[in-house]
């Protein structure tokens, strides 16, 4: 629900007649979500020369561009849409800095029409410590266990994590998404998460 009260279905509505102001309104709405998803896939070696905000930014011009096609034919919902938009704009700005260093295509999981980049361990990490409250090295090496564990984790099973739990797309999309039946998306969810809490209780001071 919008600050005025109007649903993102009435926003998507307007949208598709050809309203300008409802879909600027409707990718607000998700904005986020959105930045939520390219912070946990930033690759570290261009922070500083390429912010969320930036992606967000040049994502928006192919949105409105591409909105058409969308119209003509929805095969997903809107926001698993406008979210593989946006992946496939920060690949390109990746290319665009990374030039030769750009992550091989092995380091990509494959999504609805593309790929987009891992969700980088380190992020990830680093957002499910968010409240350690343990001293400086102590949480350092909670990190560095977290992350070595979700290093090892299925590629699969990693992203079906920050996809449920940091981008909070429901078990449907996140099966959309991956491109696997919204059953087995279920049952890697619930293998992942309690892999993950077993690894968290582990971590000094983590419930303290």
């Amino acid at each position: 629900m919008t600050e005025t009260g109007t649903t993102t279905d009435d926003l998507l509505r307007r949208a598709k007649a050809g309203d300008a102001a409802a879909l600027g309104a409707l990718f607000a709405h998700y904005r986020d979500r959105l930045r939520t998803m390219v912070r946990l896939r930033l690759d570290r070696r261009v922070v500083g020369r390429l912010d969320p905000s930036d992606v967000l930014q040049e994502a928006y011009l192919d949105v409105a561009r591409r909105f058409p096609e969308y119209v003509a034919a929805p095969a997903v919902s809107f926001y698993v849409w406008l979210r593989a938009l946006t992946g496939q704009r920060l690949i390109d700005l990746h290319r665009q800095h990374l030039g030769a260093k750009m992550r091989d295509a092995g380091q990509e999981v494959s999504l609805h029409r593309g790929a987009l980049p891992q969700a980088l361990s380190a992020s990830l990490a680093r957002q499910l410590l968010t409240g350690l409250t343990s001293p400086t090295q102590a949480a350092v090496r909670a990190k560095m266990q977290l992350q070595d564990a979700l290093n090892s984790m299925d590629p699969i099973d990693r992203e079906v994590v920050v996809l449920r739990h940091f981008e909070e797309l429901n078990n449907i999309e996140t099966a959309a998404v991956l491109g696997i039946e919204s059953s087995a998306a279920s049952k890697r969810y619930l293998r992942a998460i309690r892999r993950l809490k077993a690894i968290l209780d582990q971590a000094p001071g983590f419930f303290a």
